[in-house]
């Protein structure tokens, strides 16, 4: 019996190719051209619906890195898009009607894959892998939030990420609030005149602007706040709010700060933190030049900004195993954006994994999880770890998520090189 797989997008084509080349026939489902989503207009596969960029090509960059270990696993995508690349410095981006049609193409001419034009509104039985992108429709929308228990978001609204390395730890502390419990935050504290600096900045800062579809969901989205909206309603409502200091007390002054930015362990190993109530939706740079004024996050690496859209995605780590299949539900495999990867890139690796994986398992084979010190495993553990359940936001590449090198190494290029350097090592092995 075929595989059926929900969704030719970045991550359903590769899923859809995974299968094929394993000699498993294959039941691709595509609801266009007969209907689109507010996002979509292109009757292709693979539609690249925002920027045409995949993103850096260096294999020391974490995107790079990823795409050259899809390559090794026998990626569709990444082929497709060197094939019908445009000129774009150091990033492979694409003409994207060429790239849109060559992997409609492939994918229509291979003979285990038959293209079905029809929507799925049901979670179908049997062997499926869903791949329907953050923009999944309605009633199939509906139907998963029954199959995982409810645990579907259909709003990200994630704060921006920095690595613990690049905070100041003269200006930074450990502490809880009256000392209370484990001193699990980081804070980061104000004086009154960093405070007004900082909120100053933040409330004439250029905001990113919101796509039509995304419009009504933010109007209504008052359970998470953006930051900058929070700080327009009032000087000193966010000292009363995400950033009050009662509780606290600086370590270097033996006093209590004006105001404090905490930050929040954002994965097992304490390399990532976020910026607690700093959900956001301003553009990148600014982000990056605002929030840097912060005491303690002059020089952060910021490896995700906040975001605020529409995205529909599950709870993976309570959800999924590494190999993108359902914990509880045997057979049913969840790739791409829904499952919290976030980026083209990242969607159509995960699309590999799970194409991988459902094909083991038809035949009989063992599990394939990617090494930890992979981006594509990095990635796989870091949204099936149950340790993120309760605080999940999606996750695009970045060096943040790999496990450290046994040696501290300043040198951020020398030490990308090294993470990108093992991670084709360990590929190579399990190759």
């Amino acid at each position: 019996m075929a595989v059926k797989v929900i969704g030719a997008g970045l991550a359903g084509c590769e899923a859809a190719w995974q299968l094929a080349n394993a000699g498993i026939e294959v039941e691709l489902y595509e609801m266009k051209p007969k209907k689109f989503t507010p996002a979509h207009h292109y009757d292709g596969m693979a539609e690249l619906v925002c920027s045409n960029s995949l993103k850096a090509s260096r294999v020391d960059s974490a995107c790079g890195l990823l795409k050259e270990e899809m390559r090794l696993l026998g990626s569709l995508i990444v082929p497709c898009a060197v094939e019908t690349q445009v000129e774009a410095g150091g990033a492979l981006a694409v003409d994207r009607t060429k790239f849109s049609d060559l992997v409609t193409e492939k994918i229509k001419s291979h003979p285990l894959i038959n293209v079905i034009s029809e929507e799925v509104c049901a979670v179908p039985e049997g062997n499926v892998i869903i791949a329907t992108g953050p923009l999944t429709s309605g009633a199939l929308a509906e139907s998963i939030s029954e199959k995982c228990g409810s645990y579907l978001s259909f709003f990200d609204a994630a704060a921006p990420i920095v690595t613990y390395d690049s905070l100041d730890k003269d200006v930074v502390f450990f502490a809880s609030r009256y000392d209370k419990g484990d001193a699990d935050y980081i804070n980061c504290p104000m004086n009154r005149e960093e405070y007004e600096l900082f909120y100053n900045e933040l409330i004439n800062a250029e905001s990113a602007p919101l796509k039509e579809f995304d419009r009504e969901s933010f109007k209504v989205y008052e359970g998470c706040m953006p930051i900058e909206v929070l700080a327009k309603r009032g000087e000193d409502t966010m000292r009363f709010g995400p950033l009050k200091p009662v509780g606290l007390t600086d370590k270097r002054t033996g006093k209590r700060p004006y105001a404090v930015v905490q930050l929040r362990k954002e994965n097992r190993e304490g390399t990532m933190y976020n910026l607690v109530g700093f959900q956001t939706n301003l553009k990148f740079g600014e982000q990056k030049r605002v929030f840097s004024l912060i005491p303690g996050l002059k020089d952060a690496e910021f490896v995700r900004y906040g975001v605020m859209h529409r995205n529909s995605f599950i709870n993976s780590p309570l959800l999924l195993k590494p190999t993108f299949e359902m914990r509880e539900c045997p057979g049913i495999f969840f790739a791409g954006q829904i499952t919290g990867v976030e980026g083209y890139v990242e969607s159509a690796a995960s699309g590999i994994i799970a194409g991988i994986n459902m094909a083991n398992k038809l035949q009989g084979k063992t599990e394939f999880i990617m090494p930890p010190e992979t981006m594509t495993g990095a990635l796989a553990a870091y949204i099936s770890d149950i340790y993120n359940k309760d605080n999940f936001q999606p996750m695009g590449s970045n060096m943040g998520i790999l496990p450290e090198l046994p040696e501290r190494i300043k040198d951020k290029k020398k030490k990308y090189q090294m993470y990108a350097d093992r991670a084709l090592e360990k590929l190579g092995e399990l190759i």
